[in-house]
């Protein structure tokens, strides 16, 4: 028996389901209550809860990139170190250092136009090996700026004008405000026509351009938002460290973190990132002490992941059970009689 057309009245297309809106609204609670996280919580939370925000926001822009434009980058500490570099040479000017940390990550953002012009013009490993190159050689040349006194380097010495417990509660609500904004920023993005055609070209970006995708741009909006992003968790950081050394900013395993983390959660979803990014945090919190048996557990980890679990913790999790809790996508209402009409078998 065959679905007839009166059978398939009440077919909707939907963006926004139950669990969609409830979902937002716990989420937006839950950013208004750590809105008010300096005046709970002691200063130690404080201090975890902006390195998780630092985590997330870093697995949320290499997944940007490579889960949903299919840019496979292994140099997005590039825009890490930047966002540091950049905090440090604006509040010697005399700025002030939470200004100058907003400034640095629209001065990066500024920087990663030109930057993506030429990248996104590699394709695949040539992408991915350009930019590891790219970020030895701004290494390289924040090293010989005299600020930073070579791989010494140095402090953010404006911070100092804050009293210990207000410089740990402004550095928080940076990182909280620019995670919101960068994940909002993203969220609307992947929602518009630009979303739509970054999973064309994720896809196949040779046929994605034959239907009429303009794919450079859409790759150079999603490099842009993944620098700045990544700018921002760099800024954050160094607020938070305090101390300066280019090697130690612009080093390869800010992005075996990112990739780590994406892996885990689930690569081309938006809520895999964050379950890997906060796995990750708990990890580090709880075994890090334990140096070179901690990274060997973190590789075997990731490994298996990738072998046994291809899409992810959240990447398993949709393709068993029909959960969709960001309204990024569409999905397909049925009515009942619709419902039963296709669960009876079919005669041949």
């Amino acid at each position: 028996m065959k679905p007839t057309a009166r059978d398939t009245e009440g077919i909707a297309v939907l963006r926004w389901t139950p669990q969609s809106i409830g979902f937002s609204a716990l989420l937006g609670l839950l950013v208004v209550a750590l809105a008010f996280g300096p005046l709970m919580f002691g200063a130690e939370a404080i201090d975890r809860l902006t390195v998780l925000f630092v985590y997330v926001l870093l697995a949320c822009m290499w997944n940007a990139l490579a889960g949903y434009g299919g840019l496979v980058s292994i140099g997005q500490q590039a825009f890490f170190g930047l966002g540091a570099y950049a905090l440090i040479r604006l509040s010697a000017t005399g700025m002030n250092v939470y200004a100058a940390l907003a400034l640095a990550v629209v001065l990066v953002g500024l920087v990663a136009i030109p930057i993506g012009q030429v990248m996104l013009r590699l394709r695949g490993g040539e992408f991915a090996i350009g930019m590891w190159v790219l970020a030895e050689l701004l290494h390289l040349l924040v090293t010989i700026d005299p600020i930073t006194q070579g791989e010494t380097g140095t402090s953010l010495i404006a911070i100092n004008a804050y009293a210990p417990d207000a410089r740990r509660a402004f550095t928080y609500w940076s990182a909280l405000a620019l995670l919101v904004v960068v994940l909002a920023t993203l969220f609307f993005l992947l929602r518009g026509r630009i979303g739509a055609s970054l999973q064309a070209i994720r896809d196949d970006d040779t046929a994605a351009a034959s239907i009429g995708v303009d794919v450079f741009r859409s790759k150079n909006v999603l490099f842009l938002l993944s620098a700045v992003g990544c700018a921002a968790a760099g800024a954050v950081w160094l607020a938070q460290s305090v101390t300066f050394q280019p090697a130690t900013y612009f080093g390869p395993q800010w992005t075996a973190y990112m990739l780590f983390m994406t892996v885990v959660g689930g690569l081309g979803t938006f809520e895999g990132p964050v379950i890997g990014a906060v796995l990750f945090f708990l990890a580090e919190t709880y075994f890090g002490s334990t140096g070179v048996a901690y990274l060997i557990g973190l590789g075997g980890l990731a490994v298996g992941f990738a072998l046994l679990f291809p899409k992810g913790i959240w990447g398993a999790v949709e393709g068993r059970f029909p959960v969709r809790l960001i309204p990024i996508g569409y999905h397909l209402r049925f009515p009942r009689t619709l419902t039963r009409v296709m669960s009876k078998p079919q005669p041949e």
